[in-house]
């Protein structure tokens, strides 16, 4: 009966000669007339843009570390396929990741564009911001993707392109208006391509600029986007099955609740990563005078950054059987102590900038190449956790989503970006990347491989160590 009167009314408002055509109706509010030419528009379609960056943020930090050997995935809702490095154009994770990219890429280009060019009161600090979001997004490409197109329908650019693309971007910018952040995301994009000179150079004016230098995705809990993040190591509570390696324990959850309104910011762009560029090539030319001072000051640094105090005694360590993971104070994890936390004695104190098992005595044994350069990545992957610079290091990079392919005349199997990038030397130990040992009763874990001397072992392959 319900379903025939609500057809009656259909008939019978179809039969009306006013009838509306909704494909018609316009939403003043949501016009392109309703930004452009606007007073203060440029700052407001600015404001959009880092909301975009939040939700490109998320796509990436999850799936990257998923993927890396940061954490092990049992049992959520997260994804599946990229715990193993199964790479596929098919994954959904994958396409949403791609698509939040261009849409930042655009919507900075429509800002350069249209927006500020329109608004009487665009600031060069405002154009600068624009391009360098428009660089963030290059770089992501050639960071994240073998191959990615940069504009609709056409050809994918290979990360090499992407990279260079990006610099062109972060020189506008710095132009402009000279952020520690600008030097800092060139310096990153020089290092992935090998440039060292160049890598230092803005390595250099960033920390010149400001030694300890932050910059933040912000996420809200209540308005969108969230921190996903945070949502798989913390508010999932007993249903959080996102673990660390024990090696890492110490530093998880790196996000946790902040307030119902805020949630907790991902800092992408940091002082730190512009200290460790320049300590790695100092290890690399054998300059190890320099190499320990740069890291004594990086070590200060990260002890100097805030840590919260939270109660994480409900998360546990636990999968499918009880005490499978290392949960107590007493574990030693390959031989080293104070690794891992007990988390149901109180509360526990996290870093939520950065963190590290660094410790002077390590910086002041450093006197050989392959142990310092091992150390470095050691340090590398504790103060980016759970920031998406894992994977980035294990020289790992996604294809082209299979709906790009499908709709995209210029992409065909077999096409740049269509090919995963997997070292050979990390596909071999796929199935072993967070796989650990754990004996409860003598408080011993020890990690099934040790990802950071394999990446050192082989340094010599253009994926990893780019210095090298």
């Amino acid at each position: 009966m319900k379903k025939l009167i609500i057809f009656s009314f259909l008939l019978a408002f179809m039969g009306c000669s006013d009838l509306v055509d909704f494909t018609e109706v316009e939403n003043p509010n949501l016009s392109e007339a309703s930004v452009v030419g606007q007073l203060n528009s440029s700052t407001i379609w600015l404001s959009g843009i880092e909301r975009q960056l939040s939700l490109l943020i998320n796509e990436i930090v999850i799936n990257a570390e998923i993927a890396s050997d940061n954490y092990t995935n049992d049992q959520t809702f997260f994804n599946q396929f990229l715990d193993g490095l199964s790479i596929i154009a098919q994954d959904d994770d994958i396409a949403d990741l791609q698509f939040d990219l261009h849409r930042l890429r655009e919507m900075a280009v429509f800002g350069k564009v249209e927006v500020g060019p329109n608004d009487e009161n665009y600031s060069t600090d405002t154009e600068a911001e624009y391009n360098y979001f428009e660089g963030l997004a290059y770089m992501y490409a050639g960071m994240y993707f073998t191959g990615l197109p940069a504009e609709a329908g056409g050809a994918p650019l290979t990360d090499a392109a992407n990279y260079a693309q990006a610099i062109t971007l972060f020189d506008a910018a710095i132009a402009l208006n000279p952020l520690p952040e600008y030097y800092a995301a060139k310096a990153r994009v020089h290092y992935l391509l090998g440039n060292k000179a160049e890598a230092v150079a803005a390595a250099t004016a960033a920390t010149d600029a400001s030694a300890d230098f932050l910059r933040a995705a912000t996420f809200d809990e209540q308005e969108d986007p969230d921190n996903v993040m945070e949502d798989a190591l913390y508010e999932r509570g007993t249903f959080d099955d996102l673990q660390p390696l024990p090696t890492l324990d110490f530093l998880d959850p790196k996000y946790s609740f902040n307030t119902a309104q805020e949630d907790d910011p991902v800092y992408y762009m940091k002082a730190e990563e512009a200290w460790l560029i320049q300590i790695e090539a100092a290890i690399v030319d054998g300059d190890f005078g320099t190499a320990r001072t740069i890291m004594s000051a990086l070590l200060d640094l990260v002890n100097s950054r805030p840590a919260r105090s939270i109660d994480d005694s409900i998360e546990g360590r636990t999968e499918r059987d009880i005490g499978s993971r290392p949960d107590s104070a007493c574990v030693v994890v390959n031989g080293r102590e104070g690794l891992v936390l007990d988390r149901n004695e109180g509360n526990v104190s996290i870093p939520n900038v950065s963190g590290t098992s660094l410790t002077q005595e390590d910086i002041d044994g450093m006197t050989m190449t392959d142990p310092a350069l091992e150390l470095l990545y050691r340090t590398r992957q504790e103060i980016f956790i759970a920031e998406g610079m894992r994977l980035v290091d294990m020289g790992v990079k996604f294809v082209i989503s299979e709906t790009e392919q499908l709709q995209n005349d210029n992409v065909s199997q077999g096409t740049v970006g269509t090919e995963a990038q997997i070292p050979s030397f990390i596909a071999d130990v796929a199935d072993q990347l967070d796989a650990i040992t754990f004996d409860k009763g003598t408080c011993t874990a020890t990690t099934v491989i040790n990802l950071n001397e394999i990446l050192v072992f082989n340094k010599d392959d253009k994926a990893v160590l780019p210095f090298n």
